[in-house]
């Protein structure tokens, strides 16, 4: 039996456009419950929560009589303060996460610093400005959203691909696979030199 306390959050948002609810279990095992409004959304995100382990419900009701961009950027942004409140002070994590992900012709790579410090370096070019019925040009929007609330630093390079649903999953799958690895626990202190993160 683990020492470390189960690492579950709860988070929500509602404003005028959006009202979004998430849970989230770090060691959940891959499984998910997905209801955004958006069906190719909710395949990517259940290709992280597999491949990141996690447990994630995520429920989303937003103005897609406009476009989706609020609801995914927002549920960036929910999914991002569970994390972060779900790490807890973040004793014993690896902090450090890298994957590489192919899915038949395309490829992604993903690294991940749980350093407290948002940024965001996303290097993808799309074949196509839609796919599903969703803008492809907010997969951008959602990583943002997320790594400005779960305050980590995230690059994510689309290397290669010419369909764009394998290009979008392979970049979700290899987010989550990178998210697994440095959340994962390895030791028992703080991974940082100033001590905090």
């Amino acid at each position: 039996m683990s020492d470390h306390p189960e690492r579950i959050a709860r988070a929500s948002r509602k404003t005028a456009e959006t009202d979004i609810s998430a849970e989230l279990n770090l060691d959940g095992g891959g499984a998910s419950e997905l209801e955004t409004g958006l069906p190719f959304f909710d395949h990517m995100l259940a290709q992280t929560a597999r491949h990141g382990g996690l447990f994630l419900r995520l429920q989303a009701k937003g103005d897609l009589h406009i476009d989706g961009h609020h609801t995914v950027e927002d549920c960036g942004i929910v999914f991002g303060r569970a994390f972060d409140e779900a790490l807890g002070d973040k004793t014993g994590i690896a902090r450090f996460g890298f994957a590489f992900a192919p899915l038949d012709e395309s490829l992604a790579r993903a690294v991940v610093d749980i350093s407290g410090r948002p940024s965001l370096s996303y290097c993808a070019k799309l074949s196509r400005s839609e796919v599903g019925g969703m803008e492809t040009e907010l997969i951008r929007e959602f990583f943002q959203a997320f790594v400005n609330n779960a305050k980590i630093a995230l690059h994510l390079d689309l290397l290669r691909g010419v369909n764009a649903h394998h290009q979008a999953e392979c970049m979700f799958k290899a987010f989550g696979l990178a998210l697994r690895s440095a959340a994962k626990i390895t030791g028992e202190g703080l991974p940082s030199t100033k001590g905090v993160l």
